[in-house]
């Protein structure tokens, strides 16, 4: 479960920021991340909780806000949104596709105390 590896990381960038600020405790994450991430959002909720466990971010919500994945057709030169790898063009139907947006994953914000 390559979820709780990323967990293990937004804790380790909340808690390097709390090395460079003056706060003590974080109420809330917000973690941006792309429909093509491979990152199910549901089993990161899961392991934030139990990662966060006895550290700064011990108690604080996780916000996640999914972004759409977007591909540039190859057929049509159209940039298209796509749920997922491997989807046809919604415009033309073609499979020739690049991925241009939607694999990102980011810690956008903190709320702190």
């Amino acid at each position: 479960m390559h979820e709780m590896a990323i967990c293990l990381g937004v804790i380790q960038i909340v808690e390097e920021e709390v090395r460079h600020g003056s706060f003590s405790r974080v109420r809330s994450v917000c973690l941006e991340m792309g429909a093509l991430s491979h990152a199910a959002p549901e089993a990161i909720r899961f392991c934030f909780s139990a990662v966060a466990a006895r550290t700064v971010a011990e108690g604080a919500v996780l916000n996640i806000v999914e972004l759409p994945g977007v591909a540039w057709c190859m057929s049509c030169s159209k940039n298209v949104e796509i749920a997922q790898r491997g989807e046809c063009c919604p415009c033309c139907g073609s499979y020739q596709l690049q991925v241009t947006a939607g694999e990102q994953m980011r810690v956008k914000e903190l709320e702190i105390d």
